[in-house]
Protein backbone atom coordinates (compact mmCIF):
# COMPACT_ATOMS: atom_id res chain seq x y z
CA UNK A 1 0.00 0.00 0.00
CA UNK A 2 1.52 3.34 -0.85
CA UNK A 3 2.30 5.65 1.80
CA UNK A 4 -0.20 8.63 0.69
CA UNK A 5 -2.84 6.13 1.08
CA UNK A 6 -1.79 5.03 4.63
CA UNK A 7 -1.55 8.50 5.50
CA UNK A 8 -4.68 9.79 3.97
CA UNK A 9 -6.56 6.35 6.16
CA UNK A 10 -4.58 7.96 8.88
CA UNK A 11 -5.77 11.21 8.73
CA UNK A 12 -9.40 10.15 8.54
CA UNK A 13 -9.09 7.70 11.54
CA UNK A 14 -7.83 10.37 13.79
CA UNK A 15 -9.16 13.58 12.29
CA UNK A 16 -5.79 15.73 12.09
CA UNK A 17 -5.38 17.95 9.59
CA UNK A 18 -2.78 17.54 6.45
CA UNK A 19 -0.61 20.07 7.64
CA UNK A 20 -0.73 19.34 11.46
CA UNK A 21 0.24 15.48 10.30
CA UNK A 22 3.11 16.88 8.33
CA UNK A 23 4.67 19.43 10.71
CA UNK A 24 4.19 16.89 13.52
CA UNK A 25 6.07 13.90 11.16
CA UNK A 26 9.07 15.83 9.76
CA UNK A 27 8.15 19.50 10.42
CA UNK A 28 6.75 20.39 6.95
CA UNK A 29 3.61 21.42 7.18
CA UNK A 30 3.44 21.12 3.00
CA UNK A 31 4.15 17.38 2.73
CA UNK A 32 0.82 15.93 2.39
CA UNK A 33 -0.16 18.23 -0.10
CA UNK A 34 3.44 17.84 -1.47
CA UNK A 35 3.06 13.91 -1.91
CA UNK A 36 -0.25 14.63 -3.48
CA UNK A 37 0.90 16.67 -5.47
CA UNK A 38 3.69 13.92 -7.18
CA UNK A 39 6.64 14.62 -4.51
CA UNK A 40 8.59 11.17 -3.76
CA UNK A 41 9.82 11.11 0.06
CA UNK A 42 13.06 10.27 0.61
CA UNK A 43 14.21 6.98 2.94
CA UNK A 44 14.24 9.35 5.73
CA UNK A 45 11.35 10.99 5.70
CA UNK A 46 9.41 7.25 4.66
CA UNK A 47 11.24 6.15 8.09
CA UNK A 48 9.87 8.50 9.78
CA UNK A 49 6.16 8.74 8.82
CA UNK A 50 5.82 5.01 8.46
CA UNK A 51 7.35 5.06 12.37
CA UNK A 52 3.97 7.93 13.09
CA UNK A 53 1.84 5.30 11.60
CA UNK A 54 2.88 2.51 12.89
CA UNK A 55 2.31 4.03 16.28
CA UNK A 56 -1.49 4.78 15.57
CA UNK A 57 -2.65 1.42 14.13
Amino acid sequence: MSLLIRIDRYLRRTGISPSTFGRQAVNDPRLVHDLRGGRTPGPRICARVDAILQDGE
